[in-house]
């Protein structure tokens, strides 16, 4: 059974840092690409990074180039988000996702066919 399941969220202060992290069971990892999603309170889900199976290499939306990074452990089946520097602006759930089996990394939703439960990410002073 094909299962994603996020965690890392919480409340951090702006500037602070968390690291989320997507377990991946019942396929494996290394074979898809896999991207993270966030959504705000009354808005759309948004693409935030996805990361290539074949040659690692990552894509990210404007606003969190230089303060996002993201990552993959093969051998524990796991896609992390590493995210510093956070603003309000970062405030939303985040889900990580699997991108169809024959798509490249694409920031649209309907290019996903597995999705996490989400984990909420609050940055607030």
């Amino acid at each position: 059974q094909v299962q994603l399941v996020e965690s890392g969220g919480g409340l951090v202060q702006p500037g602070g840092s968390l690291r989320l992290s997507c377990v991946a069971s019942g396929f494996t990892l290394d074979y898809y690409h896999i991207g993270w999603f966030r959504q705000a309170p009354g808005k759309e889900r948004e693409g935030v990074s996805c990361i290539s199976s074949i040659d690692g290499r990552a894509g990210y939306r404007d606003s969190v180039k230089g303060r996002f990074t993201i990552s993959r452990d093969n051998v524990k089946n796991t896609v992390y988000l590493q995210m510093n520097s956070l603003k309000p602006e970062d405030t939303a759930v985040y889900y990580c996702a699997r991108v169809m089996r024959g798509y490249g990394c694409s920031p649209s939703k309907t290019d996903y066919d597995y999705w996490g439960q989400g984990t909420r990410v609050t940055v607030s002073s």
